[in-house]
């Protein structure tokens, strides 16, 4: 793919060590949008990866090397960005799929979910809540996860239990056990879920649509993808991201409500759009969302609170009264004390009311110091790099961090910093956690490890999180460094959606200063 004979005249790419910036030529012409000095590129029509990212440039030789100077951009007849991406995301699947085979029929005998690192919450909860006997989450069997989150494991055992029944009636598929149809079912929902997320990361990118193959090719999905429900919550996140891009943002608090209604944290992503929407002076927008996400919450839970309040509201008070996860710095810390820190040894069930109050003002501190970074940044960040940083500080100091949350920031970290080399460093730390945390559950005694062994992959993961989120910020507080906006000449925020290229109306410090330099909307 490094050159084509026919096809219009692309500028020549920048030299290895150069600039991330789109290397088209100037001048460039006027471009139609908001904002005064927006101008288009007289090159290629979207960013090539090869001319920008080192990592993409270094895997191009496989192919060729990097993109020719004459070679044809957007005009593929049928392997489109769009497809390539789904076509890595498929292949990535696949393979996660190999990696979840031994645990699939639900026979764990040696601990093979540990020894073969393919333990996946789905399996076990298939029995406990007796999904192969119809049993309806909620109404039949109290459930731990959001409302929409059983009505996709609901799902999931219906679409098993059929293809039990046509296995059975035809004899021509092979019969399996009912947890395997049911397990199955439930992964090809889940990628399902996958391949929309990355056509939404792709739609949401603008000039960039290469940025999708990052979560088509990430290891974190390889690893993740299968463990527990959320890239139902993160599909339905990451669209909601991508109505807001479109300009839709009744659409996008759908998106949003319904995301909560599967996992909470999509509620976060309406608090990162309120900074943006503050400093843009643009809240009847956010208003908008906010009582459209309100609304398909209500559709959604209403029903199910009503005919079972009990098994309805078993979510919050499970998430109350259960104690700090393994792999959160709130459990070192409780473990370095001998379990003396904060609320003492607890009974069972037994409510951890300080830690519950630490995590509370530590969530309310993250958002109170973004919120400070969004309004005195010299520019408005972009909606990706404040979703990203709100999520990734909630982590970091929230009392429950699951192996499979880490899917929440996949779309945003891509969005928010699309550069492949740090993007892998921070994934790679959490497969290795995975695979320690694994061999952590075997036991020494079964030729596992120890728990130091275990927090130190904790404490790496986090500090790559750490990394990443210090590089977000430094583009924030030095757009000139944000690659979004140097790669393609007159962009503001491809994500911006009804922001994009707004000015600012509410800023402090800094961003006061940049507040005079940009004339307010009429």
């Amino acid at each position: 793919m490094s050159s084509s004979p026919t096809g219009p005249s692309a500028p020549a790419p920048p030299p290895a060590d150069g600039p991330a910036a789109f290397p088209g030529p100037e001048p460039a012409v006027p471009a139609a949008g908001r904002g005064p000095d927006r101008v288009a590129p007289t090159g290629p029509d979207r960013v090539v990866p090869t001319w920008s990212d080192p990592v993409a440039a270094q895997a191009s030789e496989a192919v060729g090397g990097p993109w020719g100077r004459h070679a044809v951009t957007g005009r593929a007849l049928f392997w489109t960005p769009l497809r390539v991406c789904l076509l890595f995301t498929t292949g990535v699947l696949a393979l996660a799929w190999l990696k979840q085979s031994p645990c699939s029929d639900g026979d764990w005998t040696g601990s093979v979910q540990y020894t073969h690192f393919c333990y996946s919450d789905t399996v076990p909860l298939f029995g406990i809540h007796d999904l192969g006997s119809g049993a309806l989450p909620y109404l039949d069997s109290a459930v731990e996860y959001p409302v929409l989150t059983g009505a996709f494991m609901a799902l999931a055992a219906t679409l098993g239990g059929a293809y039990e029944s046509l296995a059975t009636a035809a004899g021509l598929l092979p019969e399996v056990p009912p947890v395997q149809a049911y397990y199955a079912a439930t992964c090809l929902l889940l990628s399902l879920c996958a391949l929309v997320t990355t056509r939404a990361v792709l739609g949401t990118s603008g000039h960039r649509p290469w940025d999708a193959a990052m979560v088509g090719l990430s290891p974190l999905l390889l690893v993740h993808a299968f463990t527990n429900w959320d890239l139902f919550a993160v599909a339905l996140a990451a669209c909601g991201l991508w109505a807001w891009a479109r300009d839709r943002p009744v659409l996008a608090g759908v998106l949003l409500g319904l995301g909560v209604a599967a996992k909470l944290f999509p509620a976060l992503l309406l608090g990162a759009l309120f900074l943006v929407c503050l400093r843009a002076g643009r809240l009847r927008v956010w208003l908008r969302a906010a009582l459209a996400a309100g609304v398909a919450w209500l559709v959604v839970d209403v029903p199910v609170a009503l005919l079972a309040p009990g098994n309805w509201s078993l979510f919050f008070r499970l998430n109350s009264s259960r104690p700090a996860d393994p792999d959160t710095l709130w459990n070192m810390a409780i473990t370095a004390s001998g379990g003396t820190l904060f609320d003492g040894p607890l009974a069972e069930g037994e409510t951890p009311t300080v830690l519950n109050a630490l995590v509370a003002v530590c969530v309310l501190l993250v958002f109170a110091a973004l919120g400070w970074l969004v309004l005195a940044a010299p520019v408005r960040p972009r909606v990706a790099q404040v979703a990203f940083l709100l999520v990734a500080g909630f982590l970091l100091v929230t009392k429950v961090w699951s192996p499979q949350y880490s899917l929440w920031l996949l779309p945003l970290a891509v969005l928010a910093r699309p550069q492949w080399r740090s993007l892998l460093a921070w994934q790679a730390t959490e497969a290795v956690l995975w695979v320690v945390r694994m061999l952590w559950y075997l036991g020494t005694d079964n030729r596992g490890v120890a728990t130091e062994w275990f927090f130190l992959a904790v404490t790496v993961r986090d500090l790559a999180v750490l990394v990443l989120i210090g590089l977000v910020v430094r583009d924030v507080w030095h757009p000139d460094g944000d690659v979004v906006r140097t790669s393609w000449p007159g962009v503001d925020d491809p994500a911006g959606g009804p922001l994009d290229g707004a000015p600012d109306r509410v800023t402090v410090g800094d961003g006061r200063r940049r507040r005079a330099e940009v004339p307010l909307e009429a």
